[in-house]
């Protein structure tokens, strides 16, 4: 574990394999720490040839939290904790691995750093400044399930074991079996790793100060599109979205995945990952499934 200091506050990080490797920085969506990525990924990443870094956003494990309904930042401020990491590990430029709201915010680092970025990987992600038609977002199911946090006592640790555990089934996709026992487990690190879990969700109140209408259009940099065809946070349009709109971006939909990274796939994942850094080019196996038309810029 290493901290680091990033506009005034404390950033959790934690670094995998060899730092004369090419570095993959892993951004986390919302209301995750960086149990979000299993162990075992990381370890599959930095087996690949990647000095793998993940972290704690703001508010989720052992960065610095306030307390619910405090926070005063924004998006781009996330996207600047991503810039501090860098420098703290003393990176001139890194590739970034981003999922859900991490997609969004690495968006913004590449477009705000551009030299710094050496590749985009954007996982369950949006479009950052979607300006066409509507897309479809979070599932009904999911919404009503969070009407429950405001009657959530976080100090009880079953109670919160269980609303947690019905987030991570909702969000599992029709092709895997849901580890549960694997889940309780990560879960009850989640918990004992932070000292307001309620915290967490001060990430759905974020917003950006900058106007980025269809700036995800600008992007420059080589971008892979990895998105679950069961993803019910963003659905699949999402992720067709930005590849109809990032020139030279390849999407990749994940069959039976959905808003997750189940352990069963994690090789797949590792190796898509890897083969989607243009130094590797590694080509494309059999264990994925080809897009739908994307949407049209």
């Amino acid at each position: 574990m290493k901290m680091i200091e990033s506009q005034g506050i404390q950033i959790a990080t934690q670094a995998f394999g060899s730092p004369d490797n090419p570095s993959l920085i892993l951004v986390m969506g919302a209301t995750a720490s960086m149990l979000g990525w299993p162990d075992t990924l990381c370890a599959a990443l930095a087996n690949r040839g990647f000095y793998v870094i993940r972290f704690d956003h703001r508010d989720t494990g052992q960065s610095t939290t306030v307390q619910p309904g405090a926070a005063r930042y924004t998006v781009e401020n996330m996207a600047s904790d991503v810039v501090g990491i860098m420098d703290g590990y003393g990176l001139d430029s890194a590739h970034i691995l981003g999922m859900s709201l991490g997609g969004y915010i690495s968006q913004i680092v590449a477009l705000t750093n551009p030299d710094r970025v050496r590749s985009l990987t954007l996982l369950a992600s949006e479009p950052l400044g979607w300006d066409g038609p509507a897309l479809p977002h979070i599932s009904k199911e999911f919404l009503d399930h969070f009407g429950n946090l405001a009657s959530l006592n976080w100090s009880r640790e079953t109670e919160a074991t269980e609303f947690l555990l019905t987030n991570e089934r909702l969000s599992a996709g029709s092709g895997q079996n849901f580890n549960e026992a694997y889940m309780r487990s990560r879960i009850k690190q989640i918990l004992a790793r932070t000292s307001s879990p309620a915290s967490m969700f001060n990430h759905a109140t974020l917003d950006t100060r900058r106007d980025w209408t269809g700036r995800f259009r600008d992007i420059t940099v080589p971008v892979l599109i990895l998105h679950g065809a069961d993803d019910p946070i963003l659905p699949v349009e999402n992720g067709e979205a930005l590849a109809g709109g990032i020139a030279g971006s390849e999407l990749i939909v994940l069959d039976g995945i959905g808003h997750e990274l189940p352990l069963s796939r994690v090789e797949t994942i590792a190796d898509l990952i890897t083969g989607g850094v243009p130094q590797y080019g590694r080509r494309r196996q059999s264990f994925w499934v080809p897009s739908k038309q994307p949407f049209a810029a």
